[in-house]
């Protein structure tokens, strides 16, 4: 098990920037991703990235969100720029050992922090 801890949430208004950063026991996971849910809403990916630094994307976060990783620091992070009020979720860092934006991929899963933005 890797214990995973988020920091950085909070609210933003349109248009602003967040970050959010996520802190491993260890990094012992090849992927690590951002998944989010939203009230009433399944658990939707976000971003993953390799421990080689191969990213994926899901189509609505793409040319506004950067995943990455300092495997020195065992600290993933996401960048988050162009945020709008349907980006409002709880975000969740998680470690899994496939390339992919399915949860049922990941079993490693931090308490999550929120989002919110408003218009």
């Amino acid at each position: 098990q890797v214990q995973l801890v988020e920091s950085g949430g909070g609210s933003v208004q349109a248009g602003g920037s967040l970050g959010l950063s996520c802190a491993a026991s260890r990094f012992t996971y090849a992927y690590m991703g951002w998944f989010r849910q939203a009230p009433g809403k399944e658990r939707e990916g976000v971003a993953v990235i390799s421990s080689v630094r191969d990213r994926i994307y899901a189509d609505f976060v793409k040319g506004r969100f950067t995943i990455f990783r300092d495997n020195a620091k065992n600290t993933l992070y996401l960048q988050m720029n162009s945020l709008q009020p349907e980006d409002t979720a709880m975000y969740y860092c998680a470690a899994g050992r496939v390339m992919s934006l399915r949860q049922g991929d990941f079993d490693n899963w931090g308490q999550g922090i929120q989002v919110t933005v408003s218009s």
